[in-house]
């Protein structure tokens, strides 16, 4: 008998540890992961990583790339939707809640008060040198984002295939990105399910070196929580409960304001943003950037890249920059309101229909994505979609670079094709040299995007107080 209580006392100590991670250790963890959250989405996924697998190991290698991959299939940022998966495996809905929350919350207020100063005093000599020197490190930062998704991703001529032709068919043809997302993950199901190889590809962040842990030995464990288990009553009643805090404002909004009212416009284009934004915020921003300046008039040409100046240099997710586009929209339509206090809004509501999906993602499916560990053709999917998010982020980087580095762009039709092309007499030589400065310092020397922001935002500031 004293054997089997010794034999039976480990399986409940480790019972106990896996279910015993204390939630204020938890939300202290998260509160620290917000405010070191720098660097978009790949940084961020590997300071996740480091925190919660490495340091704390409270989730196991498998287990933690398994819930990355989902989040890069859903619309949204998926560093943010991954703090909420493994927030809610560790302490159910108040988990998941208070990861997402704290994941945005700091970003959220840095980027609102960087855009009342920009609002207030935009036209400052010091204030247009800072975001002059922004935009040309920025350029250079989104061009990294190229060949760090394309290093992971393009591993053989099949994915160097989708990325190409996911190129083709945004840069040339116009076609909408969540369309080639589509067909991306469809052509990645299809081809995993087949059997091909050339869909076998790992996805997400790896351990930099030392063993792997695994997930039995994590606080966690293998097994699934009794609290993560598919219950299609609890994913009902939250799901609910969510797209009405989604939707119920904002069918207010349009019934008391009107379609055409700013607010009104601002929560449809952005709720629309929240359904289709896969890949990430460098896939969907030239998207956003084109609407805003040429179809609602919200921000003016190269504001974008301020906008994306901010996320850059703040925590947070980096599609925190929509919040920018918000505030500068209700801050030149105010209607009534006073113009800080109608940015203000702006920038509220941006937020919220931006984030409140990625709860409702969350919780409807993840306690039935966690049965779906080592599927394959899931994995496939998630591989090729990465692959055309790096076609897609190139044509991000061709339009941030048109629009940075020259001050006239020209429009050229031949058919379905339509290109952007500069007006090379137009090159705007003190962007050209910083950018190239901002790129040899990021991929020559590995210099952090942070350093390099803002040696390039001083530079800017010195270079506009000069040439006044």
């Amino acid at each position: 008998m004293t054997h089997i209580a010794e034999k039976a006392a480990p399986a409940a100590a480790r019972q106990r540890e896996s279910h015993g991670i204390p939630f204020g250790e938890a939300v202290r963890v998260w509160a620290r992961i917000a405010a070191l959250s720098f660097g978009g989405p790949a940084g961020q996924i590997a300071l996740m990583h480091r925190i919660l697998v490495d340091e704390k190991r409270w989730i196991g290698e498998h287990r933690f790339l398994h819930a990355l991959n989902y989040c890069m299939l859903l619309p949204g940022p998926e560093a943010q939707q991954l703090a909420i998966y493994i927030g809610w495996l560790l302490h159910r809905t108040a988990g998941g809640l208070v990861a997402g929350i704290l994941f945005v919350l700091p970003g959220f207020l840095a980027i609102l008060g960087l855009s009342f100063v920009y609002a207030a005093f935009g036209n400052v000599t010091v204030v247009e040198g800072l975001f002059f020197g922004l935009k040309a490190a920025v350029l250079a930062v989104v061009v990294q984002a190229v060949f760090r998704i394309g290093g992971r991703a393009l591993k053989n001529k099949v994915m160097i295939g989708i990325s190409a032709a996911a190129f083709v068919a945004i840069f040339f043809f116009r076609i909408p990105f969540p369309l080639i997302i589509l067909s991306a993950g469809v052509l990645g199901y299809v081809g995993a399910r087949s059997g091909s190889p050339f869909f076998r590809i790992g996805g997400g962040h790896k351990s930099a070196g030392g063993p792997v842990l695994k997930d039995e030995d994590s606080a966690l464990g293998e097994d699934v929580p009794a609290h993560a288990r598919p219950n299609l009553s609890w994913s009902l009643r939250i799901s609910g409960v969510l797209l009405a805090l989604w939707l119920v404002p904002l069918m207010l909004l349009v019934a008391l304001l009107g379609p055409d009212n700013v607010f009104s416009q601002i929560g449809l284009f952005f709720s629309q943003m929240a359904v289709v934004t896969f890949g990430g915020a460098y896939a969907v921003l030239a998207y956003v950037a084109q609407e805003a300046v040429q179809h609602y008039g919200w921000l003016k040409p190269g504001e974008m890249l301020d906008g994306l100046g901010m996320a850059e240099t703040t925590p947070g997710p980096l599609i925190m920059v929509v919040q920018f586009v918000g505030f500068m929209g209700a801050y030149r339509d105010p209607g009534g309101l006073n113009a800080m206090t109608a940015a203000t809004l702006g920038a509220m509501l941006t937020t919220w229909v931006t984030f409140v999906p990625c709860f409702l993602w969350i919780f409807l499916g993840a306690p039935f994505i966690e049965r779906l560990r080592n599927n394959v053709a899931l994995s496939g999917a998630m591989s090729a979609i990465t692959a055309a998010v790096v076609g897609v982020i190139l044509n991000l980087a061709v339009w941030f670079g048109l629009h940075t580095l020259f001050a006239e762009v020209a429009i050229w039709r031949l058919g379905p094709i339509v290109l952007d092309v500069p007006v090379l007499a137009s090159l705007v030589w003190p962007s050209f040299l910083l950018t190239l400065a901002a790129a040899i310092a990021i991929f020559r020397f590995h210099a952090s995007v942070i350093a390099t922001l803002l040696a390039c935002a001083l530079a800017g500031v010195a270079w506009t107080l000069i040439a006044a």
